[in-house]
């Protein structure tokens, strides 16, 4: 059955156009023209100290649970505000569009993470703290294929409340839950559920790339959650809401998450250099074979490290004749040397897409094993991995 996966940032952007009709807002009172309505004293602080006392004892411990959950990490969790400016070349127009998302206090510094495509292309991004406080926002980096973002805001520390991470790589199916964020711009909503499932793949806003193992999840999520906390029953961040699964627009009961720990090893790069530096082996591009046993280096960067181990991909044969005073040249590129890539470090390759994430596994300064194949031979080549 095919998936539809949406991201649940709201943008004008994007396309995504809901509409609410919301009716009868006001209260109505069925009084008749003789009656009057009683005048009520106001509540002193103390009786309402008395009712507060009095509703806690009257709560179910999943209730205790839900209000503890929220009071905890509401002041955690903000509301991102985007405005792009939209240029149409074609027809010399511009139009402004608005984007909202959610996101949640990282640290005391003032930075904020959220998905990447809560602020993607936003020209000004503003950031509303649970206290109703807003502070323009600047982007310090982002990763589209993991769809992570750290933003910065100069908010003084005393208003800033960090979330507590937990961890993701103890999960159990049937856990309980809580999304809190902004749908449809509502701040502070609370939401739960169970983890539905796990280690669920979803395609990544960058082509050919997989968003893997993510958190299924039936808690409530809506246009305006991403980049929310996806909350354990200790107030604890153990995912960020990036995606649900529907044919509206709307809840459907399937939403996704990316797992904390992942969050955790993406951050600081972020910080540090505004992207994730991935780890390169020089080998440009594959070729492959109609067996899927190995890819064919196809072309090497000449001061790459896998050219500097020695290995080989196609040769390129150029050929002169000469037609009275004209020389005419023919290319082609000679295969017979091209090493085959069989196994990097033991795990074999059958596509181009696999030995590229299998590299991306790796960090930059890494050894590693390339089992090749060259015209017959088998041999094992140590490669020297650099940063891309």
């Amino acid at each position: 059955m095919k998936r539809l996966a949406i991201y649940c940032g709201v943008s004008a952007t994007v396309g995504l156009i809901i509409g609410m009709a919301v009716v009868n807002l006001e209260p109505t009172w069925n009084v008749g023209s003789n009656q009057a309505l009683a005048v009520q004293p106001s509540a002193t602080a103390a009786d309402r100290q008395t009712a507060r006392g009095q509703a806690a004892a009257s709560m179910t411990q999943e209730e205790r649970t839900s209000v503890f959950v929220y009071e905890n990490a509401n002041p955690s969790v903000v509301n991102i505000s985007t405005r792009s400016i939209e240029v149409n070349r074609f027809l010399m127009m511009q139009r402004e569009a608005e984007g909202a998302g959610s996101g949640a206090v990282f640290d005391k510094e003032g930075h904020i993470i959220t998905n990447y495509h809560v602020v993607e292309g936003a020209d000004r991004i503003e950031v509303t703290m649970a206290s109703n406080k807003s502070f323009l926002a600047k982007l310090v980096g982002g990763d589209k294929e993991h769809d992570i973002a750290i933003l910065k805001i100069d908010a003084p520390p005393e208003d800033l409340r960090p979330v507590a991470f937990g961890y993701s790589a103890d999960l159990r199916v049937g856990q309980r839950v809580f999304v809190l964020g902004n749908p449809f711009g509502w701040d502070g909503t609370l939401t739960t559920g169970i983890i539905s499932s796990l280690n669920r793949d979803l395609p990544s806003r960058v082509q050919g790339r997989v968003m893997r193992s993510l958190i299924q999840t039936d808690a409530a999520m809506n246009p305006g959650n991403s980049g929310g906390p996806l909350l354990n029953t200790r107030s604890q961040m153990i995912g960020m809401c990036v995606a649900i699964a529907t044919k509206t627009g709307q809840n459907a009961g399937v939403g996704f998450a990316i797992p904390i720990d992942r969050i955790r090893s993406i951050v600081p790069e972020l910080l540090q250099n505004g992207r994730v530096v991935r780890a390169d082996s020089g080998v440009i591009d594959v070729v492959e074979t109609d067996s899927g046993n190995g890819v064919v280096i196809r072309r090497l960067d000449p001061e790459g490290p896998a050219a500097q181990a020695g290995l080989q991909g196609f040769r390129r044969v150029v050929q002169r004749r000469r037609q009275g005073p004209i020389i005419y040249e023919t290319e082609t590129l000679d295969r017979s040397q091209a090493d085959r890539i069989i196994e990097v470090d033991g795990e074999a390759i059958r596509s181009g897409a696999q030995f590229r994430d299998k590299i991306w596994e790796y960090r930059p300064g890494d050894v590693i094993y390339f089992t090749v194949e060259r015209e017959g031979q088998i041999k094992k080549v140590a490669v020297t991995l650099r940063a891309n």
